[in-house]
């Protein structure tokens, strides 16, 4: 028997802990070096917990949802071991002991191995035991299968309460002396109707996400200055080139590498947009890495673009692809999203008309891009339609006047209006 230890893998310096999602094997089964066996949550990523060799998986230690520390043992696999023999309970002199050996080892790899389809949410597994509902009689439509309070008020409102009832008599153990009891009718749910809840823990990033808001909005003096954009030279632009440059470049361009390059354009104009705040010094950045905010699944990161003011258009469309696919897919590393000294937020991407961006710390100011739509505008003293985009860019007033924060953001309404200037820097 040659036995290989599975561990958490190690966390950055700023992560002290992390959790375990769900274990993607059982104990007994086979698996192969380098197969994912379990991932594990940060506040900041998603890392994938590999085999470190192929074999057969003996033991799970950490069950799903513990939280861990790096290099804390998450599992053992035998390298010698053949699959299902190892999952088989030794042979043992006397059958009492083999008895007793087997539910106590099926105990052990049922919170590890066993699938979630049977897991009742902890408000519907009371309500199951105030029904009687057996575990395992109502099927979950949950995430991963759980049973949640809405499907145990299903299954009490179709009658599987007296089917459960009439089942129970025959789980007490034959041989063991019962005391008759009063018969005393159980309480009835209450009736919710078509108003469920359900009570799930904050993930990680998500806590993370609502501690660094708070920390934002209690640290800084965040202040927002808005302006008004005509997005038709850049439609023009990118209608008339869109072809060729997706020829040329094999990735389209959007309009997030024309907000980018505007805002490094206004950056260099007005460098403490681009600094941060340590104690009483202020930190002026002579590089510009630039957050773009992301949706995903687990809730909103910021990836970073890094010397964004060296980066071509479609570079920066190529690379915003690619964050948007490891978003997607929970593969952002910590390095996508370290750093950072001003963010981009597209809430035009969902329809936003207008909003107030909560500045990333430690950076000190945040562009809010939104819809661009057709306005009725005046121009030489006519009213005339064109497609307008909001701007709003909050700032930490600790450091930024308003007067850098708004001729900052005319900057880069100036750059958008007339994208000559972002190839003369002008």
């Amino acid at each position: 028997m040659a036995i290989v230890e599975v561990k958490v893998p190690q966390l950055s310096e700023s992560v002290a802990e992390a959790t375990l999602l769900q274990w993607k094997k059982k104990v007994g089964e086979a698996i192969a070096a380098d197969e994912i066996l379990i991932e594990v949550e940060t506040d900041k990523v998603v890392l994938e917990v590999p085999a470190p060799a192929a074999g057969v998986l003996t033991e799970i230690v950490q069950a799903d949802g513990a939280t861990v520390v790096a290099e804390q043992l998450l599992a053992r696999i035998d390298t010698a071991a053949v699959a299902g023999a190892a999952a088989a309970p030794a042979a043992a002199p006397a059958a009492a002991p083999t008895a007793a050996a087997a539910p106590a080892q099926a105990a052990s790899a049922a919170p590890a191995g066993g699938s979630k389809s049977d897991i009742a949410m902890p408000a519907a597994a009371k309500l199951m035991a105030d029904n009687q509902l057996a575990a395992g009689s109502v099927p979950g439509t949950g995430k991963d299968g759980r049973v949640t309070k809405g499907d145990v008020l299903g299954a009490v409102a179709s009658g599987a309460s007296g089917a459960a009832a009439a089942a129970a008599p025959a789980q007490i153990p034959t041989g063991v002396p019962t005391k008759v009891l009063p018969q005393v009718a159980a309480p009835k749910a209450p009736n919710l109707g078509d108003r469920p809840e359900q009570r799930v823990p904050m993930t990680r990033l998500r806590a993370r996400v609502a501690e660094r808001l708070l920390q934002s909005q209690s640290s800084n003096a965040i202040l927002t200055t808005f302006n008004e954009v005509n997005m038709a030279p850049v439609m023009d632009m990118r209608k008339r080139f869109q072809e060729k440059f997706e020829k040329e470049h094999g990735v389209k361009v959007g309009f997030m590498s024309f907000f980018v390059k505007a805002a490094v354009h206004a950056l260099k104009k007005y460098p403490v947009l681009n600094a941060s705040v340590d104690g009483n010094d202020i930190v002026y950045h002579g590089y510009f890495d630039i957050g773009i905010a992301v949706g995903s699944p687990r809730g909103l990161v910021v990836p970073i673009l890094r010397n964004a003011d060296q980066m071509s258009f479609a570079d920066i469309e190529k690379k915003i692809g690619e964050f948007g696919a490891k978003a997607r897919d929970g593969k952002l590393g910590l390095d996508d999203l370290t750093g950072g000294t001003f963010s981009i937020s597209n809430g035009g991407t969902f329809g936003s008309m207008m909003s107030t961006p909560i500045i990333n710390p430690p950076q000190s100011a945040i562009l809010g891009v939104h819809a661009t739509k057709d306005r009725a505008v005046v121009e030489n003293g006519q009213i005339v339609i064109r497609p307008m985009n909001y701007l709003a860019m909050s700032y930490d007033h600790r450091i930024i006047d308003g007067r850098e924060a708004v001729l900052g953001l005319v900057a880069m309404k100036d750059a958008l209006e007339d994208p000559a200037r972002l190839l003369f820097d002008i």
